[in-house]
């Protein structure tokens, strides 16, 4: 026992530096470690700061909207937009989707707040307090997901704008999804979304600011970068929609005549006019969102526009296609008109088929009578009578009767 004891004492020093060694050693690996997180970090920002000076420059490059020198134009790390004073929110905002959000796990930061570069101040939490509606975002906050700084930039108020909870929260909610599931197929998509702003919207009653409220809303989507460029548009009323996904899939040319902008001017007339003549959605993946509920029920073909979307072409020839509901002849009125309202009745209609007595003659049915019930197909030109889309018809062979689909 002595002999052992005298061991250890005479071993005690050996032992003590060998435990101090090792703790040293850990140490100092652990600095290491600490010193490569942080060089990693560093590298990362770096890495991020690029990619959005990447995103900025495609934006200006070719991706802005055309817009007037007295426009207030707003550029963040990661989107731009045109702000509007009179109605509180921007004409329209574009941002850049790249495959980085498949692999961010930024979580929404909720800051809602006065966009510092909007020189006319923006609205802000007490214009849109107890108001019902959304505080909906325009440039999605999960297209940023990846970027620390741009997903908060996007809780600006310069990108909010009022949507009904059932649009914002549901089929517009389902579209921003869509449109992220895209960039699986390409390297990144552009993407200008707006409020349709027209003089004589409501405006939220609350606040200073008196924000407009939007009667639609739109998204304009180009792949520019893919094997096959292609583009494709949105427009959704400001409410709860009934049918599919994809029945409010247009031509991004459909929302330049509903607005008034002029997208991607930039790029090569050709290939602009090109693009933005495009309007078959199934070019582009579908998930079961986008095909899943009521569907309407024709077969609509190419150059075919719904009752409902007739109201954006006003002022062209095209076919207007949908079910009359209500019919009226007025035979004692001078011009002996005959009224066909497609899709829904008088007073809410959205548009109506007008046949003057002269051209009863050159039809081999009563319109008011044959045509109740149908679902038809009307080729002409589409005016505007007291803010109701309709179109003037004087030949049978203009209105094609179709099957529904059962």
């Amino acid at each position: 026992m002595i002999k052992q004891l005298l061991l250890l004492l005479l071993f005690l020093p050996l032992l003590l530096t060998a435990q101090s060694n090792v703790e040293d050693s850990i140490r100092i690996l652990e600095k290491s470690v600490d010193d490569h997180n942080e060089a990693i970090e560093d590298i990362f920002k770096d890495l991020e700061a690029l990619k959005l000076k990447k995103i900025h420059q495609t934006i200006v490059d070719w991706g802005l909207p055309y817009y007037r020198s007295d426009e207030q134009i707003v550029h963040h790390d990661a989107f731009s937009l045109s702000y509007n004073e009179e109605h509180e929110q921007a004409n329209w905002v574009v941002h850049v989707i790249t495959k980085d959000i498949f692999y961010g796990n930024v979580s929404r930061t909720n800051d809602f707040r006065v966009d510092p570069l909007v020189t006319t101040i923006t609205a802000d939490s007490a214009d849109y307090w107890d108001s019902g509606y959304d505080r909906g975002h325009l440039a999605p906050s999960a297209d940023f997901r990846w970027s620390k700084k741009a997903l908060s930039e996007s809780y600006f108020y310069s990108n909010m704008s009022p949507q009904v909870p059932e649009l914002n929260r549901e089929i517009w909610a389902k579209l921003e999804n869509l449109v992220r599931e895209w960039v699986f197929e390409t390297n990144e998509l552009v993407v200008v979304t707006g409020p349709v702003l027209t003089n004589d919207l409501p405006k939220i009653p609350q606040g200073s600011k008196r924000v407009s409220i939007p009667e639609y809303f739109y998204k304009v989507i180009l792949d520019n970068e893919g094997d096959e460029k292609k583009g494709i548009a949105f427009i959704m009323p400001n409410k709860k929609v009934p049918f599919r996904l994809v029945d409010y899939a247009v031509s991004i040319d459909s929302v330049e005549a509903l607005t008034g902008l002029d997208f991607f001017p930039k790029l090569q007339d050709d290939l602009e006019n090109e693009l933005e003549a495009m309007d078959n959605i199934f070019d582009w993946p579908m998930n079961s969102d986008a095909v899943s509920g009521q569907a309407i029920k024709v077969d609509f073909k190419k150059g075919q526009v719904t009752a409902e979307q007739a109201k954006y072409f006003v002022g062209d020839e095209c076919t207007v296609c949908g079910k009359v509901v209500s019919t009226k002849f007025l035979e004692s009125s001078n011009s002996q008109p005959t009224f066909l309202n497609l899709d829904k009745k008088f007073p809410e209609q959205v548009f109506t088929l007008v046949i003057f007595g002269k051209d009863r003659v050159n039809f081999t049915y009563a319109p008011e009578e044959y045509l109740y019930n149908k679902t038809i197909c009307i080729k002409g030109k589409v005016e505007d009578r007291n803010g109701t889309p309709q179109m003037i018809v004087s030949e049978e062979s203009a209105i094609e009767v179709l099957k529904d689909k059962q």
